[in-house]
Formats: structure tokens, C-alpha cells, sequence
């Protein structure tokens, strides 16, 4: 593969899956026409269910119901997996996926040991958010029977160990030259034994940084009465993280959620490194059809992907004034303001994209790699597994 040719996945959901990924392909195409770059987009053959379509696809509200949503859930589930594998070993560094049913995603990133990464900026405070996928209650399994669901979770010390290291590799290279202040862990480790906490302080002494574990709720204080110290590493439970995340967002300036896309990190050793974006917006079923669903969370996913898998440097940069510009002329989406249709704003995004301007990279822009032929991802998507404590 020459330097100027690029694959990235694409995976689609239903609900607004298909509007979605068209915005992304033609926002993507642009910016490979603007840097002189060829990208391909190997999309899977698979149209994978939100909620509300699995909802749709089984009328009866009866145990036969439920077992054709577990087996379909499954179905969708496997495929994905094996979609994610084979773009892993086929060398491709980037996957941009459509929102789908929660419960198939947490299948998968059970099994593939996935973290979500966000950086955040607290007045001046940097924090990395690392939001624990991989173990929880989300990624349990059911059983069921007459008026009942026992819902089986698991943690282990294998995954904590990765994600931790994960977490601790990837503020060195988002702050190269500065340890982190600490690590702080987020989990109702009370419910767990004794166990999370003997986990986290192995590793800290393996490792010579500190890690401190909180309940959420003590997480919550201190964050509304001190705010966070500066290169904070917030590793975090899954169930705290899908709510706060939000709140961080907004209580530290990031912006709305509809306009907000986000990057999971893969750490099982067959995918290590492969990046999945997404927007945090949802399915948005209700709006399927309508074209008025908001693009700017798609939009910065393309400049994103393109930018640190493409090779077009200061894709993120030019998305960002070309959004600035569409907002000063008054041209967005009805839940943004406006009155305008998604193909309208989408329309005068590309007109307002610029050739780049010139500059330094991004932290952790893609670089070659080893491998399997990825690149370095955003500020640690490693090739190569983090090096150990």
C-alpha cells in the first residue's frame, strides 16, 4: 500500500444508519480530494439492528419476543466481531460505525476488550477520560424465566491490568515529557470483595504511578468542589462513565452531545490497536427518513479519521473552521437552531472546507507503523501492545 493510499471500515446501523453513513463517506471523500489521497472505505455487508428495529422486527410482547431479540442481538454480534477482525487483519487502522443496538455492542466490546478514550480540558486542567467497556454490567449475559432476568457480570484482573496500562500509555503520549498526576479509578469496587482495589494497587506498585480508587459518588464531589487536578487519568466503570461522560462534556466546555463523536480503543491482542469512531448522538430512529438529522458529530468523525489514518493534516482544524463558518450564516439542523435540512448543511460544509493551511500535526496524528500495517492512531491507538509496568 503506498503512502497515499488508506482503508478505513464502515459499519451501519439502521435507524438513521444510512443517512449517517452517507454524510461520512462524502465529508471523507472531500478531504481525500483536498490532500491528493486515496481512501477506501470497505464497508461490512451487513445492516446491523438498532433497538427500536429489533422492537419492530418482533411484534409479540411474549417470551418468543424475547428469544428472537437475544438470537438476533447474537447474530448481529458475531458478524460484527468478525467484521472488526478481518479490518484488523487486513491492516486497517480506523472503523467509523452508525449507531446499533447497545446490547450487540457491548457483546463485542466484551469480547475484544475495548476502552473509550476522551480528552478533556478542565479551565487549564488536562484530564483523560478512559471509560472502561470491557467489564460491568453492561457487558453481562441474561438468563431468563417466568417474570424474572438474572443478569451474570464479570470482572477480571486480566482486563483491569490492560486497561490500566492502556490508560497510563496513552496519557504519556497525550503529554509526552509528563507523568500524570495520578490515576483516578471510578468503580463501585465495593460491591466487588476487595478485589478491584487490590488489583489497582499491584499495579500501581508495579508500575510507580499512583492510582487511587473511589466510588463515583466520591468521584462526583470532588470533581464539583475541587475539579480536577491537572493530566488526571479518570479510568472509570462503564455505568458511571455512560452517564457522566455527558456531564463532563458539557461542565468542561466540549460541547453538546449531538455534536460530539467519540473513539473506542481495542486491547484484545487480535484487534490491538484498531480504533472505532462514533457519534454519541444514537440511532435516532425518529428521524429516519426526515433528513434533519444533525451532521456536525459526523463531520468532525471523517476530519478525524482523516487526519490521524490518511495522512491529511489539518483535516481537523479545516472542519472546524468551515463548521464555524456554516454557524456564523446561520445554516444548521432545526435541533441546533436552524431550519435547515441535513443535505443543506452538509452541502455548505463542503463548499466552506478550504485547501489546508500548513502546521504542526496533532498529538498522536497517524505515523507509520508496525504490524500489521496500521498506523499509530490518536495519541496511542497502539500497533504494538502498551508496554507493560
Amino acid at each position: 500500500m503506498s503512502a497515499a493510499e488508506h482503508t478505513v471500515g464502515l459499519a451501519v446501523g439502521r435507524g438513521t444508519g444510512e443517512q449517517v453513513a452517507a454524510v461520512f463517506e462524502q465529508v471523507l471523500d472531500r478531504f481525500a480530494r483536498l490532500y491528493g489521497r486515496r481512501v477506501a472505505v470497505r464497508r461490512s455487508p451487513r445492516v446491523y439492528h438498532s433497538y427500536v428495529s429489533l422492537r419492530s422486527a418482533t411484534a409479540r410482547r411474549d417470551t418468543g419476543a424475547v428469544e428472537q431479540i437475544r438470537r438476533m442481538t447474537r447474530q448481529d454480534a458475531d458478524h460484527y466481531e468478525e467484521f472488526l477482525r478481518e479490518q484488523a487483519s487486513a491492516g486497517t487502522a480506523a472503523v467509523f460505525r452508525t449507531a446499533i443496538n447497545a446490547q450487540t455492542l457491548y457483546l463485542v466490546r466484551q469480547r475484544l476488550h475495548a476502552v473509550k478514550v476522551d480528552t478533556l480540558d478542565a479551565d487549564g486542567a488536562r484530564v483523560l477520560l478512559v471509560r472502561d467497556e470491557a467489564q460491568g454490567f453492561y457487558t453481562g449475559d441474561n438468563e431468563h424465566r417466568p417474570g424474572h432476568i438474572r443478569r451474570t457480570t464479570e470482572f477480571s484482573r486480566e482486563v483491569t491490568d490492560k486497561v490500566l496500562r492502556y490508560a497510563l500509555h496513552r496519557a504519556r503520549l497525550e503529554w509526552p515529557g509528563e507523568e500524570p498526576a495520578a490515576i483516578v479509578m471510578a468503580y463501585k469496587f465495593h460491591l466487588l470483595d476487595g478485589a478491584l482495589d487490590q488489583w489497582a494497587a499491584d499495579f500501581a506498585e508495579r508500575s510507580g504511578v499512583e492510582v487511587r480508587v473511589f466510588q463515583p459518588d466520591t468521584v462526583n464531589r470532588n470533581l464539583i468542589t475541587h475539579g480536577p487536578a491537572d493530566r488526571t487519568v479518570l479510568v472509570a466503570g462503564n455505568e458511571w462513565a455512560d452517564i457522566m461522560h455527558v456531564v463532563l462534556l458539557d461542565r468542561f466546555g466540549a460541547g453538546r452531545q449531538e455534536d460530539h463523536c467519540t473513539r473506542n480503543v481495542h486491547l484484545h491482542g487480535d484487534v490491538d490497536g484498531l480504533v472505532e469512531y462514533q457519534t454519541v448522538h444514537g440511532s435516532a430512529d425518529d428521524l429516519e427518513g426526515r433528513d434533519l438529522l444533525n451532521p456536525v458529530a459526523t463531520v468532525r468523525a471523517a476530519a478525524a479519521i482523516a487526519e490521524r489514518h490518511a495522512d491529511c493534516a489539518g483535516a481537523v482544524s479545516a472542519a472546524e473552521r468551515a463548521l464555524a463558518r456554516i454557524r456564523q450564516e446561520g445554516i444548521a439542523t432545526p435541533d441546533a437552531g436552524g431550519r435547515h435540512t441535513t443535505t443543506a448543511v452538509v452541502t455548505a460544509l463542503l463548499d466552506a472546507l478550504e485547501p489546508p493551511v500548513p502546521g504542526p500535526p496533532i498529538p498522536g496524528a497517524a505515523v507509520p507503523g508496525p504490524g500489521r500495517g496500521r498506523a499509530v492512531g490518536f495519541g496511542a491507538e497502539p500497533v504494538t501492545p502498551a508496554p507493560g509496568p
